[in-house]
């Protein structure tokens, strides 16, 4: 059955920086090549030190693609960070996340605002046919192809407090947030794990495998 087509697919070269587009891509068993190499960890002093610094511990690492400005950013106000790779990829959890449109447009609905995919940092969003009436539950243990590759979905994503920051550094939406917690159980979005290596691209039918 086909669930919809594959709408953008994203990276993250640095975890929980800015995300970097893709059109097409090969997707591995441990996800996306380049995709969360490096992360960014706290220094002495702060309350995570030698912990990876993510997004959850400030709202502005997302409005940057490079780790030094980030790092410098922090810096300006008082938190010492330093970029760190070769122990990853740093991922969340398992290494693909799936998104469909259609659960957004229901935070859409509720908020009364258009809301740009990319502030649910996933992997990849898929356009929903016009059939689509899944919920993430609904795809637990199922498999799903795109293009070449094959995942299986593993998990619902529970949210944090990142989804309602501004992607361009302006006031938060925290109705975001309450919506999704109050209306979906906390859960936005699915985690994958690739069953099958590949290769995918924007446009790709996004098909469930019963």
């Amino acid at each position: 059955m086909e669930l919809g087509t594959l709408a953008a697919i994203w990276r993250y070269p640095v975890k929980s920086l800015a995300a970097e587009p893709l059109t097409h891509t090969a997707i591995e068993e441990a996800g996306i090549p380049g995709d969360r190499v490096s992360a960014l960890f706290a220094g002495e002093g702060h309350a995570r030190a030698g912990k990876t610094y993510e997004g959850i511990h400030d709202d502005r690492l997302h409005l940057w693609k490079r780790a030094e400005d980030a790092v410098a950013d922090a810096e300006r106000r008082g938190v010492q960070l330093a970029e760190r790779s070769g122990e990853g990829p740093y991922h969340f959890s398992l290494p693909i996340s799936l998104i469909f449109d259609r659960w957004i447009a229901q935070v859409e609905s509720s908020i009364g605002e258009k809301l740009d995919p990319r502030r649910w940092r996933p992997n990849l969003v898929a356009r929903a046919a016009p059939t689509f009436k899944l919920s993430e539950e609904d795809l637990i243990g199922k498999d799903i192809t795109l293009g070449t590759v094959v995942l299986r979905v593993v998990k619902p994503i529970k949210r944090c407090v990142v989804p309602s920051y501004d992607l361009t550094g302006g006031p938060p939406t925290p109705e975001v947030q309450n919506y999704v917690v109050r209306k979906r159980a906390n859960v936005m979005g699915v985690y994958c794990a690739v069953e099958s290596s590949g290769h995918a691209q924007t446009g790709d039918a996004v098909i469930y495998r019963a």
